[in-house]
């Protein structure tokens, strides 16, 4: 097989070579699957680098999300929920390689009628804003939403799951073109976050000027957003995308009845596995309602194990919008 095996730490993206491997030997609760495609994360760019949270040892291959097709079934389980020919996404260690090995928690079919490349986007950005809007914020018609960087991979899923409960959505953004794609999954609004005006202008879109009901927010974005959330409002904290963890003035939680509710979707795995096989069946059911569709990058097309660098630095610049995916050809695959 062939993929980016990680033997030291590297400065960046530009450093990362694709060379010849042995083909991974499954133990007893391994898939083995044929990659079709890869999809990238800013904790892949952190990983790399030795500034995540969590270092795999060395050597190790890099990438995470990924769809493909099944090889073989673990020879530890009698009845494997994924038959050979499979397709199939998820996320595990190695996804930047021609073959990984996954296990079967790790994994889900490919939805009717999706690529490759829109299913391996899917794993980590649907759950994270399904489960932060329905399960943690209580999500209903009639809602009003806040997304913050809504052209970005959660950001559109999240725009998606709002207007599939009957929300109406209000979506923020740093340039044109992400407005633009924001507008076109569905939001209802779209709003320059360059402008310090806009929690005012965020108030204006709403009845009455009382403000949103939710706020979704991986950017780090809570502090002004109170100015523009309504009384009983709940403020999803997802992520810090800008860089730094913020502190809160309490009085302003107090005055509003505002809720501050954390989504860490991750430990739902281990916490909660209940709600998170509810949290994939209502996903699926948008899905087949045709309510959700992938969030592919489309500007540009990423082929091939060598364009993971450029992928991984397109992602790196911010200048992308929803999931940056690489297509990895396989000789016996129509792609």
């Amino acid at each position: 097989m062939r993929g980016i095996q990680i033997s030291q730490y590297v400065k960046g993206p530009h450093e990362l070579k694709v060379t010849d491997l042995p083909d991974p030997v499954p133990g007893p609760n391994d898939y083995l699957v044929e990659v079709h495609a890869a999809a990238t994360n800013f904790f892949d760019i952190l990983q790399i680098q030795g500034k995540y949270q969590n270092q795999p040892p060395f050597p190790w291959i890099s990438g995470a999300e990924f769809a493909g097709v099944v090889l073989a079934t673990p020879s530890g389980l009698s009845n494997p929920k994924f038959p050979v020919g499979s397709k199939v996404f998820g996320a595990t260690q190695g996804a930047y390689a021609t073959k990984l090995l996954a296990k079967e928690g790790g994994m889900l079919p490919v939805p009717e009628g999706w690529s490759f490349d829109e299913a391996a986007g899917l794993f980590v950005t649907a759950p994270t804003s399904y489960g932060a809007l329905v399960v943690r914020a209580g999500i209903k018609e009639g809602d009003y939403v806040l997304v913050h960087a809504a052209a970005g991979g959660v950001g559109l899923a999240a725009v998606q799951v709002a207007k599939a409960f009957g929300a109406t959505v209000i979506a923020t953004a740093g340039t044109e073109r992400k407005l633009e794609v924001a507008k076109s999954f569905g939001a209802d609004h779209v709003i320059d976050y360059r402008d310090n005006t806009w929690p005012e202008q965020v108030k204006k879109m709403t009845p009455k000027g009382r403000g949103v009901d939710i706020v979704y927010d991986p950017v780090g974005l809570v502090d002004k957003s109170t100015k523009c959330i309504a009384w009983n409002g709940r403020i999803l904290i997802v992520g810090f995308a800008a860089g730094n963890i913020e502190k809160v003035a309490m009085n302003k939680v107090l005055l509003k009845n505002i809720s501050l509710v954390g989504i860490h979707w991750g430990r739902y795995a281990v916490s909660e596995k209940d709600t998170e096989a509810a949290v994939w069946k209502g996903i699926m059911k948008l899905v087949a309602e045709g309510k959700f569709r992938g969030t592919v990058f489309t500007d540009k097309e990423f082929v091939g194990l060598e364009s993971i660098p450029d992928a991984l630095n397109a992602l790196g610049s911010r200048g992308t919008w929803g999931k940056v995916v690489v297509k990895i050809p396989q000789r016996q695959a129509k792609l």
